[in-house]
């Protein structure tokens, strides 16, 4: 049997652009990407953690050392400027794979610099 494991995960990564004219997506900072294991086009889930929303999307890669994290398109409608989120990709493992996998999760300051690998 197959479960749905979280693989990576950036917490409290703040919004620093929105911009609806955008064809879709999020754009992180290339180093955060790198930290998490998350690769340009995987699809992640973003949790709004100031109003609650969740919505799916895919990555973009930012400027690396940038601190970028772009709503785009849509999703731009869902989050502020300012806006702590939660950043989450997941994969499929084996049970008995899972039940000893450990997600790659990076906490980030109000700069979206790396404090804290998890």
């Amino acid at each position: 049997m197959f479960r749905t494991i979280l693989k990576s995960k950036i917490h409290g990564a703040k919004v620093t652009e929105a911009n609806l004219e955008y064809k879709g997506s999020i754009a992180i900072d290339s180093d955060i990407l790198e930290a998490v294991d998350i690769i340009p086009n995987e699809k992640v889930q973003v949790v709004n953690m100031n109003n609650g929303v969740r919505l799916e999307t895919y990555v973009i890669a930012g400027k690396k050392g940038s601190g970028t994290i772009t709503m785009n398109g849509g999703a731009a409608r869902h989050a502020s400027v300012g806006d702590k989120l939660l950043i989450m990709s997941y994969m499929l493992l084996e049970t008995k794979d899972a039940i000893t996998y450990n997600p790659k999760i990076v906490f980030v300051d109000d700069k979206n610099k790396i404090i804290n690998k998890g």
